[in-house]
C-alpha cells in the first residue's frame, strides 16, 4: 500500500540531492547571468530560476507520491534496471568531465559562451542522474517470471526513471537559457536571416512590389534596407522555445503534448517575426527606410513578441479541449 503522499516525507538522501542540485544550478545560474545583462536575446534568462523554482513546487505532490510508489515496489525487470544504471551512469561521467571542461575554461579564459555551455550541459548530465540514483527503491523484482523483451512502457513503469522524468524540465530549461556556441548561433542566426529576407522578396515581388534584393539588403524604390542579425528572429525564438518550455511542463503530463507546445513556439516565432519583417518592409515602402527606426521597430518587435505569447497560450486549451472531446466519445 502507498501511502498518502501528504504524510509522506522525502529521505534525508533525495532531500540532500535536491540542495546539491540547487547549489549546481546556484552557479550556473551565476555564470549565465552576464549573457542575460549583454546579450538582448538571452535577457529572458532572468526568468530561468524563478520558473525552474516555480515547477518543481507545483510538482511537489506527484515527487512525493512518485518516491512512495517507488519506495513500496516492486522494482523493474532486471534489464530495465541494468539499462537505466548504466545510462545514469554514463551521463554522470560525461557530465563531469564537461563540467570540469566549462570550469577549466572559465577559470582560464574567463567567461566565455563555450565555457557557458560546457558548464550548463555537464551540470544537466550531473543532476538527472544524481536525482534518479537517490530515490529510494526497492530490490525485490516484481511478482512471476521477468520480462527480457524490450518495451518503452517498462522503462516508464521504473520508480527511479518516474521521479527523475519530473525533473526535466527544471533541469534541461538551463540549456535554453545558456548562449549556444559563437559559431553555432552565428549559423542559426545566418540560415534564419537569409529565410527572412528570401520569403520577403518572394512575398513583394508576388503581390506586385517590385524589390530588389543584395544578399541582406531590400532596394527599395525610395531607398535601400538592410535587414540586421537582430532581426533573425533568433531572439524570438529562443524565447519563444522557453515560454512553449514552461507552458509544456505547468499545463501538460503527456509527452506529445509537451513536445507539440514547444514545436508550436517555434513555428510561432518564425512566422511571426516573418510577419514583423514583412510589416517592415512594407513602411519602408511607403514611407522611406528611415521611418521605421525607433517607435515604429520597437513596438512591431514587441507586438510580435506579444501575439506569438498569447497564440500559445490559446494553444493550451485548446489541446486539453482536443483530450477531454476524446475522452468523452463512447466506444463503439
Amino acid at each position: 500500500m502507498i501511502p498518502d503522499n501528504k504524510s509522506l516525507k522525502p529521505p534525508a538522501t533525495f532531500t540532500a540531492t535536491l540542495g546539491l542540485a540547487a547549489g549546481f544550478m546556484a552557479f550556473v545560474a551565476w555564470d549565465q547571468s552576464h549573457w542575460w545583462r549583454v546579450k538582448e536575446d538571452y535577457s529572458f534568462g532572468w526568468l530561468v530560476p524563478l520558473f525552474t523554482g516555480y515547477v518543481v513546487y507545483d510538482r511537489w505532490p506527484q515527487i512525493l507520491a512518485r518516491l512512495g510508489a517507488a519506495e513500496a515496489g516492486p522494482a523493474g525487470a532486471p534489464w530495465v534496471r541494468w539499462t537505466l544504471n548504466t545510462a545514469a551512469a554514463l551521463g554522470l561521467v560525461f557530465g563531469a568531465l564537461f563540467f570540469l571542461l566549462g570550469a577549466f575554461y572559465r577559470a582560464g579564459a574567463g567567461t566565455s559562451q563555450p565555457g557557458t555551455f560546457a558548464l550548463t550541459l555537464g551540470m544537466a548530465a550531473i543532476v538527472l542522474p544524481l536525482i534518479f540514483f537517490n530515490v529510494p527503491a526497492v530490490a525485490e523484482p516484481m511478482a512471476g517470471k521477468p520480462s527480457t523483451q524490450f518495451r518503452f512502457a517498462d522503462l516508464w513503469g521504473d520508480g527511479r526513471f518516474r521521479v527523475a522524468s519530473l525533473f526535466i524540465f527544471p533541469v534541461l530549461v538551463w540549456l535554453i537559457s545558456a548562449p549556444l556556441v559563437s559559431a553555432v548561433e552565428s549559423q542559426i542566426s545566418l540560415f534564419l536571416l537569409r529565410k527572412v529576407v528570401t520569403v520577403v522578396a518572394f512575398a513583394f515581388d508576388l503581390l506586385g512590389f517590385p524589390l530588389e534584393q543584395q544578399g541582406n539588403v531590400l532596394l527599395l524604390p525610395k531607398g535601400p534596407v538592410g535587414v540586421a542579425d537582430a532581426c533573425s528572429g533568433i531572439r524570438s525564438l529562443t524565447a519563444c522555445l522557453f515560454a512553449g518550455s514552461f507552458l509544456g511542463a505547468v499545463f501538460f503530463e503527456q509527452t506529445w503534448k509537451k513536445v507539440t507546445l514547444v514545436a508550436a513556439s517555434m513555428v510561432f516565432a518564425f512566422l511571426m517575426n516573418l510577419a514583423r519583417s514583412l510589416f517592415l518592409t512594407g513602411w519602408a515602402y511607403a514611407r522611406g527606410p528611415d521611418a521605421i527606426s525607433g517607435t515604429v521597430h520597437d513596438a512591431a518587435g514587441y507586438a510580435v513578441l506579444g501575439l506569438t505569447c498569447v497564440g500559445l497560450l490559446l494553444l493550451v486549451p485548446l489541446l486539453n479541449l482536443k483530450l477531454e472531446t476524446a475522452e468523452r466519445t463512447p466506444a463503439a
